[in-house]
């Protein structure tokens, strides 16, 4: 829970945002979100390790693409902010002030989740054709742009074609965000396969910032990703991840879908944040503090 008496100029499933004037602070909580519900329980460290994961990949990727980033340096919260530093520590981003370019930029490098239910239905992901015989979990001829709506919490995010994306943000834009994802996965992605993680999928969101188009919000964390181990992997059957999939899982098997979602077992809230800090710790080579 957000301990935080000043009230948030926005929130997201995830994020709580504070306008700062020329820049707003994104708090991430622990909240987690699955099938468009905010789930009641929270999992301990979560926001801690989207924002430390998130800096590592924005470090990283310098000279790929810019970023929104200005500092999640503790020393440097507004003095408003300060007597949360404890709780701030390590989920907090400072960062630049974007005009949002309202396109979720999904990226698949697998063929899995509804883009494999969509291919056994239709032979296509997103009304991309692939050939045919193509197994769960597999890699895919190339790596797919597939851009959906970003809808209001609570709504469903609709895929839509590249030409519809055109049509909603105009040809420059739309080129601009598909060539710049398919640059970041396929780099973040051969760093990741060298410390034992496959990223199947993901997401990204971008910006325009004095006319230049910057990659926002969070970045291949494991809320937006589907992280494998490569150790484990193998074509046609689901795989062993560090990421929210467990939770949908679980989920799947406990929830019909009718009405709010079931609380998540102390197991399940617990083997999530050991997921996510193996993500954090085997990604970036580094240990995780909190």
């Amino acid at each position: 829970m957000n301990p935080i008496t000043i009230k948030p100029d926005a929130q997201g499933k995830v994020r709580d945002i504070y306008d700062l004037g020329d820049t707003l602070l994104f708090v991430a909580t622990d909240r987690i979100s699955a099938f468009d519900y905010i789930l009641e329980d929270e999992i301990p460290h979560k926001g801690q390790v989207l924002t430390q994961i998130s800096c590592f990949w924005f470090e990283l990727l310098e000279g790929v693409v810019e970023n929104h980033l200005v500092s999640s340096d503790v020393n440097d919260l507004p003095e408003q902010f300060k007597e949360w530093s404890d709780y701030l520590n390590g989920r907090f981003m400072i960062v630049k002030k974007a005009q949002m370019i309202p396109i979720e930029c999904i990226v698949r490098g697998y063929l899995t989740g509804s883009g494999f239910k969509d291919y056994q239905k239709t032979g296509s992901v997103c009304g991309i054709e692939l050939p045919s015989g193509l197994q769960n979990s597999a890699k895919l001829p190339q790596t797919l742009f597939t851009p959906s709506t970003k809808a209001e919490i609570g709504d469903h995010d609709e895929n839509i074609s590249f030409e519809r994306a055109v049509e909603i943000v105009g040809e420059k834009a739309a080129t601009d965000i598909r060539d710049l994802s398919l640059k970041v996965y396929e780099t973040a992605a051969e760093h990741a396969r060298k410390q034992g993680i496959i990223i199947a999928d993901t997401k990204f969101e971008f910006g325009v910032l004095d006319g230049r188009t910057i990659l926002g919000d969070e970045v291949l964390t494991p809320d937006s990703s589907r992280f494998w181990s490569a150790d484990d992997y193998e074509v046609g059957r689901e795989q062993a991840s560090f990421d929210k999939q467990f939770v949908r899982n679980w989920l799947n098997a406990n929830w019909d879908r009718q009405g709010n979602p079931p609380h998540l077992p102390a197991d399940v809230i617990e083997k999530t944040t050991e997921k996510y800090i193996q993500a954090y710790e085997k990604l970036s080579g580094r240990t995780f503090n909190f």
